[in-house]
């Protein structure tokens, strides 16, 4: 029986980890994937608070393990399939954590799953992500100062990241599939006042090409279907993302788009159970906020098991 199980390895949950650890929470960690999570898919963090110049992700994400390892904490590299209530109580539930072939019996849980950026699918883009292909304008965006770059959305998102990597990049060309941007108008009104930022609509990309990093995206005109050849040197995509919380299967509330809705103290709709990181809903998925919620998610857990 544990206290506290973990579902996911990444600054959140590997934060919430530190401090269940120090609270003596016999805590155990599943992660699916490594230890990191997505963050690692970004080469540097240059605005993580303490490292002046930045930090590769892979050593930060080193660092987290190492103090995880300092209060005992185990990470077993498992996906987890299902939670499964075990307790007819309301108020103090067990709940089981079931993965491939075994089953661990806790008191309370963390969800620090996080979430995936949606893909476009188009030829190049798995081969040169972290080489020229980035889904996080603000971790890679400093990479790319004096470049030219390409922007692929027509969200507020994309539209925030475009006048944020406009700030570095010599040239930015901003992608978007449909005749009219779907982002709030004062921020179409900023960006077409920038004199760095040129748009391409009713265009899509088909392919993203470079023999060792992004050099060209192929595009194509969604009206005319006519092919064209864009030189640059990144590709940053913001089509939206996908919080990895498919194995809850409705068990929590959601909003429409599966990202987890929490209290104030990360309490989820279900008792014992916490949610931090980028699969909750909030307004700001960094590092930084996911280690802040990682701690809160701790604390919370500690306070419903007294």
């Amino acid at each position: 029986m544990y206290d506290l199980i973990i579902i996911g390895a990444g600054p959140a949950g590997l934060t919430a980890a530190l401090y269940a650890g120090r609270y003596r929470l016999n805590t155990l960690i599943l992660e699916k994937m490594s230890v990191g999570g997505q963050i690692v898919f970004s080469p540097t963090i240059e605005n993580f608070p303490g490292f002046p110049g930045g930090i590769t992700t892979q050593e930060l994400m080193d660092r987290f393990k190492k103090q995880i390892d300092e209060v005992g904490i185990n990470i077993e590299l498992e996906e987890v399939k299902e939670i499964i209530p075990v307790s007819s109580r309301t108020d103090t539930p067990i709940y089981n954590v079931k993965i491939k072939d075994k089953t661990y019996t806790t008191k309370s849980i963390i969800i620090a799953t996080g979430a995936q950026p949606k893909k476009l699918g188009v030829k190049g883009e798995n081969r040169l992500a972290g080489r020229g292909v980035s889904y996080c304008g603000t971790c890679d965006g400093p990479l790319f100062k004096n470049k030219e770059i390409v922007v692929v959305g027509g969200g507020d998102r994309a539209l925030e990241e475009t006048i944020f990597l406009s700030s570095y990049a010599k040239k930015v060309t901003l992608l978007h599939r449909r005749e009219e941007f779907r982002a709030s108008k004062i921020l179409v009104e900023k960006i077409k006042t920038n004199p760095r930022i040129n748009f391409v609509l009713d265009s899509v990309v088909e392919e993203i090409s470079g023999q060792d990093k992004v050099e060209k995206v192929l595009i194509k005109n969604v009206k005319t279907n006519s092919s064209s050849l864009l030189p640059c040197q990144g590709v940053f995509i913001f089509v939206g993302i996908k919080p990895d919380t498919d194995f809850l299967k409705n068990q929590l509330e959601m909003d429409d788009t599966g990202f987890i809705i929490t209290a104030e103290d990360l309490k989820t709709s279900k008792s014992g159970i916490f949610a931090c990181g980028d699969c909750r809903k909030k307004s700001l998925y960094q590092v930084v906020t996911a280690c802040a919620e990682g701690a809160l998610a701790a604390s919370s857990v500690q306070k419903y098991l007294l």
